[in-house]
């Protein structure tokens, strides 16, 4: 039976290209919704039914367990479901699967935020704060550390290519953004260049909205 496609409610940002990386790899067919986050499209009301905490990227899935529609949030939580969905880049073996969660979940709860406060007082905070670029600027080149460390001896984060890599790949590739110098970090700059040729990847980081 022929997949419907998923609607991707999506932004060209980090978090919104994780998504568009993982239904590309996956092959799944999708449509993007687009939502303009800089005109408060994710506070509209009918968006908020899908994505309670008014973040974007979210997906709904007409095919969702048991044939009916489910609705994801979180981009952790839809990189688990569509691997889940697809067997594909989530493993099933508990072993190799809490590998790849641990990974995941330190993006999501310390790569993401921190790197994304120093984007914010580093470009775009209307007044400089010095403590705050130097404290998240320093936080940032710490997990820097911690990946770089992670991938000696390793071609990918946990493994083989799973969603922790795609997790992690969006926000990484921003490195100068966020006050780093890559040549500090000579596993992850391979890293990088390794899943820039994924045309997965490559049709994943597209910004185009349709």
């Amino acid at each position: 039976m022929a997949q419907h496609p998923i609607d991707l409610h999506f932004w060209p940002t980090p978090n919104g290209h994780k998504i568009r990386i993982m239904l590309e790899e996956c092959g799944l067919p999708y449509r993007i919704k687009p939502v303009d986050i800089s005109k408060g499209n994710q506070f509209k009301p009918r968006y908020l039914k899908i994505s309670p905490n008014n973040k974007m990227p979210a997906i709904v899935d007409p095919d969702g367990p048991g044939g009916e529609p489910i609705s994801v949030f979180e981009s952790g939580a839809i990189l688990q479901y569509l691997g889940r969905k697809t067997k594909k880049l989530y493993p099933r073996d508990e072993r190799a699967r809490i590998a790849v969660d641990e990974w995941l979940f330190w993006q999501v709860a310390g790569l993401g935020p921190m790197a994304g406060q120093a984007h914010h007082f580093r470009h775009y905070a209307p007044e400089k704060v010095p403590y705050g670029i130097e404290r998240y600027t320093k936080e940032t080149t710490r997990l820097y550390g911690v990946l770089d460390k992670r991938l000696k001896g390793r071609s990918f984060i946990a493994g083989d290519y799973s969603i922790a890599d795609i997790a992690s790949y969006p926000w990484l590739i921003h490195w100068e953004r966020q006050g780093q110098a890559i040549d500090d970090f000579p596993r992850i700059k391979a890293w990088l260049k390794r899943l820039s040729e994924r045309e997965g990847v490559q049709r994943g980081m597209s910004a185009a909205l349709k």
